[in-house]
């Protein structure tokens, strides 16, 4: 079969390896359509800490199951699935604990492991996500909404409470939508238009460039100055960070998405006079996949607005180019491999 492989920083090649052999208790999956993320872009520009090389990336994805065991979640021949790209060890203190999101040996398939962008993987059947009834595009949408998800879900946000997202990437315009399922009042900020003007398209309350002369009167005006409930930093950069805690009111929730790569210094007894709650956010769980393709099901979301452009899994090697130039029009890029058969 075919595998999209990465060599090398600003390398790939479509290399033929064997199929895959499903173990006890795995089903075969034939991919569909991948989304190509930020981490799969961090491998191919070498900024990936994690990777190591050759790797077949991607983690993001839809898929139809071909082969599959006696099971007892209705699994069958034909389905369109999506899955929990995740794998934790099951004994660190997280996993006993049930936050196997934050397992300390977490192996993200296209990131430590190699991952779906290729024609077929084998997957363990309690990864295996039913599509409940998505379209192929809409399925290989949900794991990257579910990282936004979790992350929401750590500020406990309520009907009513106002919520800023810094940065309107996919992952911050999915916080978005998030935060807009929970009934919030949604403020985004960003350096671009372009997102900015996708932000209101997809139910942000208010936006604000970044940056602007009046930008913080401009905050200040939408909450009466007494500052944000919820503030959700998803570019990972320090001034951001900065942003999130100053914006904050007493009592509020900072959360990181963003995956920051550089320090950041500040005064903590800001956290400490506000007595806000810092949480981290990384990955899933499978719930959240759930709950997600039951929203979108619902058609509350139109998911698939995201999608920028989509490549043939063949001309992968021109999509990660133009991810690795994106300006900032290029939201989220799908490849496809096959459609449903």
């Amino acid at each position: 079969m075919k595998a999209i492989c990465i060599t090398q920083p600003f390398e790939t090649e479509i290399r033929d390896i064997p199929m895959p052999v499903p173990e006890a208790g795995e089903a075969l999956l034939r991919i569909l359509y991948c989304g190509i993320c930020g981490a799969d872009v961090a491998s191919f520009t070498g900024n990936q800490p994690f990777t190591t090389y050759p790797r077949i990336p991607g983690h993001e994805f839809s898929a139809q199951v071909v082969s599959v065991p006696d099971n007892d979640r209705g699994l069958k021949p034909g389905d369109l699935v999506t899955c929990n790209p995740y794998f934790n060890c099951g004994a660190c203190y997280a996993c006993r604990k049930g936050r196997v999101n934050a397992c300390m040996d977490n192996q993200t398939m296209g990131v430590q492991r190699d991952g779906a962008f290729c024609e077929y993987i084998r997957m363990p059947l309690e990864r295996i996500i039913p599509g409940g009834g998505l379209n192929a595009r809409q399925l290989a949408l949900i794991e990257p909404f579910a990282i936004s998800r979790h992350a929401i879900s750590r500020g406990d946000i309520q009907p009513g409470d106002r919520v800023l997202v810094v940065g309107a990437g996919p992952i911050g315009l999915f916080a978005l939508l998030a935060a807009k399922s929970k009934g919030a009042e949604v403020t985004v900020c960003d350096l671009l238009q372009g997102r900015l003007d996708k932000a209101l398209h997809f139910g942000a309350d208010h936006v604000v460039t970044s940056g602007a002369a009046d930008e913080a009167q401009q905050l200040a005006a939408i909450t009466g100055g007494s500052g944000f409930d919820v503030c959700v930093e998803a570019c990972g950069q320090s001034v951001t960070f900065l942003k999130c805690i100053e914006q904050a009111c007493h009592g509020a929730s900072v959360i990181l998405i963003g995956n920051g790569k550089k320090e950041t210094t500040f005064l903590h007894s800001i956290l400490l006079k506000k007595e806000l709650n810092v949480y981290g956010s990384r990955n899933a769980y499978t719930a959240d996949f759930e709950a997600l393709i039951r929203l979108v099901s619902s058609g509350a979301v139109p998911v698939t607005d995201m999608v920028s452009a989509e490549y043939d899994y063949k001309d992968a090697a021109a999509a990660f180019d133009a991810l690795s130039h994106n300006d900032g029009s290029l939201e989220k890029v799908l490849l496809r491999f096959s459609d449903p058969a």
